[in-house]
């Protein structure tokens, strides 16, 4: 499902939409309206062990799942910038960025959202953040499977991670 599947009306004047390929558009006012992908930041976070650092979802989308530290960028906000807060607001940890591991698209609560993807050094006291019910710090070979993983971009995102930790090791 799209962003503008469920629009009907136009937000600005209430009159009749048309939907013109990746747009509304009302002809009573002129609004247009995008269906443009929703901007987020995650990290692959490894500990000084290399170890990878996963949350526990504690709310849907994918309750109760593993997922990658991260979330969406501020309106005006620089992509590291909302990388490290939103890394410091899930697990109180700070981050020591390794490398831009890549971007992958992924549908979420109706959107599409663009994950921009780094690989980081994480540092300090872990602690669950209040949209996480735990953290866990996994050994490489121990890291859940897919059907374990909040999103289903994460199984790439761990294996080219990790891919790159072992070029560099």
């Amino acid at each position: 499902m799209g962003a503008l599947d469920g629009w009907r009306f136009c937000p600005i004047c209430g009159e009749a939409i048309e939907k013109v390929e990746d747009r509304a558009e009302c002809r009573s006012c002129g609004f247009v309206g995008y269906a443009n992908a929703v901007p987020g930041v995650e990290a692959v976070c490894f500990d000084g062990g290399g170890r990878v650092l996963l949350g526990r979802r504690a709310f849907d989308p994918g309750a109760g799942l593993w997922d990658l530290p991260g979330g969406f960028l501020h309106e005006d906000e620089h992509p590291l910038d909302g990388l490290r807060r939103e890394i410091r607001e899930e697990t109180g940890l700070e981050i020591e960025l390794l490398e831009f591991l890549g971007f992958w698209l992924e549908p979420y609560d109706g959107r599409i959202v663009l994950c921009l993807t780094w690989t980081a050094r994480a540092t300090g006291e872990a602690r669950a953040g209040d949209d996480l019910s735990e953290l866990r710090w996994f050994q490489p070979d121990e890291l859940p499977g897919a059907a374990e993983l909040a999103f289903t971009h994460y199984q790439e995102v761990l294996s080219a991670a990790l891919g790159r930790r072992n070029e560099h090791a």
